[in-house]
């Protein structure tokens, strides 16, 4: 990967944004740019074990402002819309036409549905991977959304070092990569949880994480399915807890143009645990929907 990324910072919104530009290994007609959206609380290192396996195109990668190397917004609210509308200028700032495919992963997919959903046209073809597609409080893990409520409402009624401090404890960091973790394979569980303790608490402030807490539970992709005209993937795993299966079916229901793609073994961590299927997936998808 060494050899394809090159890291990168525009202005955006406001932000002086960190992003990593990932070539493909030989450029030819079939090469596509794929932007791709991280998810909450997340940075571009998630993903990155997609991006290997998808050697033939472009990837575009930004650290959402707030998280990662990205410094907060200025004025904008860390929202869906703020990051809708931060995104539309990242495009723009890059320069990137409307044959680019866009990519969003959990919280990622509620920005990218959002605003291609306000967007028609902008970019041609969509791909949600673990997308939300109801609720947070709905479903079987409804009672750990309202935990995770309940500790980002005291995180912000502590005094500010305390509160920093609890946003960012190691324990409950582990307790969360522990939960969502469905392998077995102790070698890639050891990797999954030193990725959620390297890079989960690299955020930029208090304000801005409960801003963007606030967004990931308040929205979902299925608000806006019917206004997704354009080639939309969806790519769920079949024990996903936060993004369950049979929501995913629904949503799939209400998309014009959408297909779902389920990985078995696997739950709300595709991009860690499953990133061969992932990636397979999206590579037959662009096959099939090559740019006009």
């Amino acid at each position: 990967m060494s050899g394809r990324a090159a890291d990168h910072t525009v202005e955006v919104a406001g932000a002086a944004v960190r992003y990593w530009d990932y070539a493909p290994l030989e450029w030819t007609p079939a090469t596509r740019t794929i932007v791709m959206v991280h998810g909450f609380r997340g940075d571009h290192h998630g993903l990155e074990r997609v991006v290997e396996l998808l050697p033939d195109h472009r990837v575009i990668m930004p650290d959402l402002p707030g998280f990662g190397a990205s410094p907060a917004f200025d004025r904008t609210e860390h929202s869906i819309a703020g990051y809708g509308h931060f995104l539309a200028g990242f495009l723009d700032a890059l320069a990137l036409g409307s044959n680019t495919v866009l990519l969003g992963h959990s919280f990622g997919s509620i920005v990218a549905s959002h605003f291609t959903a306000s967007r028609p046209g902008r970019v041609h073809a969509l791909i949600l991977v673990n997308p939300i597609a109801a609720p947070a409080l709905e479903g079987p893990s409804g009672h750990l959304t309202k935990l995770a409520v309940f500790y980002y409402w005291a995180s912000a009624k502590l005094p500010a070092p305390l509160g920093n401090a609890l946003l960012r404890n190691w324990l409950i960091v582990h307790v969360m990569s522990m939960a969502m973790a469905k392998t077995k394979d102790r070698a890639l569980l050891s990797f999954i949880h030193g990725q959620h303790h390297a890079y989960f608490s690299r955020f930029a402030n208090r304000d801005m994480l409960l801003e963007a807490f606030r967004a990931a539970v308040g929205g979902t992709v299925r608000e806006v399915a019917d206004r997704l005209t354009l080639p939309v993937l969806l790519v769920a795993g079949a024990e996903d807890e936060i993004a369950t299966l049979p929501n995913q079916h629904k949503l799939m229901d209400l998309l014009p143009d959408g297909e779902l793609v389920v990985i078995s073994d696997v739950g709300h961590l595709i991009h860690y645990e499953t990133p061969g299927p992932a990636a397979a997936a999206i590579i037959n998808f662009l096959e099939r929907h090559p740019a006009p």
